[in-house]
């Protein structure tokens, strides 16, 4: 699963020291295709929902959503009950989903 999603799953295929950069986006044909989806999507205010079982492609498309500076929300199996329905909330409420930028139940963003 890991050589489909994104090669920096792997260990030590991360340039280091690692810097934000399109680096993260070009690397991986799937992250190519949802950068060009999202981008489509984002100037007519869609929301979108991505599911994922592996935590570390949540942090790969966390390290890619502050890349992009898109709000978003984060809900893993670390977050606490409470936490999770304040991030749905919060997903609800803001025009374009997303909150303020921040990860609930990850590590920070």
């Amino acid at each position: 699963r890991k050589c489909c999603n994104h090669p920096y799953l792997f260990p030590g295929a991360e340039p280091e020291p690692f810097e934000e950069g399109e680096h993260i986006v070009a690397a991986s044909a799937k992250l190519l295709l949802l950068d060009r989806l999202l981008r489509k999507m984002k100037p007519r205010g869609d929301r979108v929902l991505l599911f994922c079982q592996s935590t570390q492609m949540l942090d790969v498309l966390q390290d890619y959503l502050h890349l992009r500076r898109w709000s978003y929300e984060r809900l893993d199996g670390s977050a606490r009950a409470e936490e999770r329905w304040a991030a749905v909330a919060s997903f609800q409420r803001q025009p374009g989903g997303g909150g303020g930028g921040g990860s609930s139940g990850g590590s920070g963003g």
